[in-house]
C-alpha cells in the first residue's frame, strides 16, 4: 500500500515519487498537506531545517519537478547579494514562461521594483490561480544581507497579493534567523538524520547490475560497520562506497571466492577501508589516485596532496614562530647559546651534561617556555629583521587558538605567559620544507 496519497495529484506520480525518495515519505507526506491543491493558497513561507545530507534540497527538487509545481530554486551560497538573488528569481520565472526568445535582461536595485517585476512576470506565466514556490537553498546567507529581505520574503504573498509560497532550506534553526524586532513566523520543518537502517537501505539501491542485491547490500553494511560512527554524510559514504567496491570484488573477479564467502571479502577489504578512514571528507586525491594507490598497493603518504595531515597554510611568520617555539620546547635552555649564538665561546661537556644527554628530549615530551625566549629565538632563525609589532603577537594568539601551540598557567602572570609546543616532529618538519 502506497505511504503517499492526495486528492489533487494522480496515484502513479505519487507512487513515482515515493521510490524517488526513500525513507523521506513521513516528510513528503506532510509537505503535501501543506502544499494542498494547485489553486488553493498555500502557507506564506515553510522554514525547512535539519543537517548536512538529511535530503532537504533533494526532497524539494524531486517534489516540485515530480509533481509539475510551477517553481524557482535559487542557492543564496551563489547569489551572495539581494540583488543578484532578486534578479536571478525574476530570471527564472522570464526563462521558464512561453516567450522565452524575448526576455530581456532583468535590473532590480529596490524590493519595491522587485514586487512590481515579479506581478509582472507572473502574469506573463498565466500563473494567477496555480501556487508559485520559490525556494531559497542555503538560507542562512539571508541574515547577511539587508535587514529588509529575510522579513520580505516572509511575507512575499501579503506583498504581492499573488499565490506564492516562500521556502527556506537551512542547516540552522529558525531562532538563529528570527529578526530582533520580530517578523512573520514560518511554517518550521525539520529533517532528522537519516538513521543506519536508512543508510543502508538508500546506499543498497545503487547496486551495479553485474552483482546481485544481496551482494551489494552485504558491501554496504559493511561499509556502514566501519564509517558509521566517524561519517554519516551521505554523500561521502556514496562516494566511499563507489571508490572501493571495485577492490572488495577482486577475490570474486579472480575466482578466489564466491559472492557469499563474506569472511575472505572482509579480509580483502578491511585495509584499504582504514586507509579510506584516514581522508575522510578530505578530498586530498582524486578518485583515480585513490584507485592506482590501491592496484599498486602503497600507502596514502606515498602519493603527492595526502599532506593535509602534516601541513596547513600559515602566514610567513606564524611559520617560523610555530619553529621557534617546536625548538625552545625541545631544547634545553642552555643550549639556545650553542644552537644560536655565532660566536658562542667555548662550550664545556660536563659529565651532567653527557649524563642527559642520553635521554632523548621527544620522549620527555614538550616544556614550557616563556615568551621572550620564543621571540629570541624568532629573531635568531629569521634572516631578516624582525620587530616586535602587534602583528606578531597576534600570531602568536591565532597560533595558541589552532591548538598549535598551548598556553601554561594564568595570563595574569608576574613574570609573562608560558607556552608549549603541542605538533609534532614531522608536522615541524613539513613547515620547515
Amino acid at each position: 500500500m502506497p505511504n503517499l496519497e492526495h486528492p489533487a495529484y494522480p496515484a502513479s506520480d505519487l507512487l513515482h515519487l515515493e521510490s524517488l525518495v526513500p525513507c523521506r515519505e513521513s516528510q513528503v507526506s506532510m509537505l503535501l498537506s501543506i502544499f494542498g491543491e494547485r489553486q488553493q493558497f498555500s502557507f506564506p513561507s515553510i522554514f525547512i531545517y535539519g543537517h548536512t545530507s538529511s535530503g532537504k534540497t533533494y526532497v524539494m527538487q524531486t517534489l516540485l519537478t515530480t509533481l509539475q509545481l510551477p517553481h524557482v530554486f535559487v542557492n543564496c551560497m551563489e547569489y551572495f547579494t539581494s540583488r543578484l538573488l532578486l534578479e536571478e528569481i525574476l530570471i527564472q520565472l522570464q526563462s521558464s514562461s512561453s516567450d522565452t526568445e524575448q526576455a530581456c535582461p532583468v535590473h532590480c536595485d529596490t524590493l519595491n521594483d522587485f514586487v512590481r517585476l515579479f506581478k509582472q512576470a507572473v502574469a506573463s506565466r498565466e500563473l494567477q490561480d496555480q501556487t508559485l514556490y520559490i525556494v531559497l537553498d542555503r538560507a542562512e546567507q539571508l541574515r547577511e544581507m539587508e535587514a529588509n529581505i529575510l522579513p520580505a520574503f516572509l511575507r512575499l504573498q501579503e506583498l504581492t497579493d499573488r499565490n506564492v509560497t516562500v521556502v527556506l532550506l537551512s542547516e540552522i534553526v529558525w531562532e538563529l534567523f528570527r529578526p530582533n524586532v520580530g517578523c512573520f513566523e514560518p511554517f518550521t520543518m525539520y529533517f532528522p538524520d537519516y538513521s543506519i537502517g536508512h543508510l543502508q537501505k538508500i546506499l543498497s539501491q545503487n547496486h551495479p547490475p553485474e552483482y546481485s542485491a544481496d551482494f551489494y547490500s552485504a558491501y554496504i553494511n559493511i561499509l556502514l560497520g566501519v564509517f558509521y560512527m566517524v561519517c554519516r554524510d551521505l554523500k561521502e559514504l556514496q562516494h566511499l562506497a563507489a571508490l572501493n567496491f571495485a577492490k572488495y570484488c577482486e577475490p570474486v573477479v579472480r575466482g578466489e571466492a564466491n559472492e557469499r564467502d563474506t569472511r575472505k571479502l572482509w579480509k580483502n577489504i578491511e585495509p584499504h577501508l582504514k586507509k579510506a578512514m584516514q581522508t575522510v571528507y578530505l578530498r586530498e586525491i582524486s578518485s583515480s589516485q585513490w584507485e592506482r594507490l590501491q592496484h599498486d598497493g602503497g600507502e596514502p603518504g606515498q602519493l603527492k596532496g595526502l599532506s593535509a595531515h602534516t601541513h596547513v597554510e600559515l602566514p610567513y611568520y606564524s611559520k617560523f614562530l610555530l619553529i621557534a617555539a617546536y625548538l625552545a620546547s625541545y631544547n634545553p635552555v642552555r643550549t639556545d647559546k650553542r644552537f644560536f649564538l655565532k660566536h658562542h665561546g667555548k662550550i664545556r661537556k660536563t659529565n651532567f651534561m653527557k649524563k642527559h644527554e642520553k635521554t632523548s628530549n621527544h620522549l620527555l615530551g614538550p616544556k614550557p617556555f616563556p615568551l621572550d625566549r620564543l621571540l629570541a629565538i624568532l629573531y635568531s632563525i629569521v634572516d631578516n629583521r624582525v620587530a616586535p609589532t602587534a602583528n606578531i603577537f597576534s600570531q602568536i594568539t591565532s597560533l595558541v587558538t589552532l591548538q598549535l601551540l598551548s598556553m601554561v598557567g594564568q595570563n595574569d602572570q608576574l613574570d609573562g605567559p608560558r607556552y608549549k609546543c603541542t605538533v609534532s616532529l614531522d608536522f615541524i618538519r613539513a613547515i620547515a620544507r
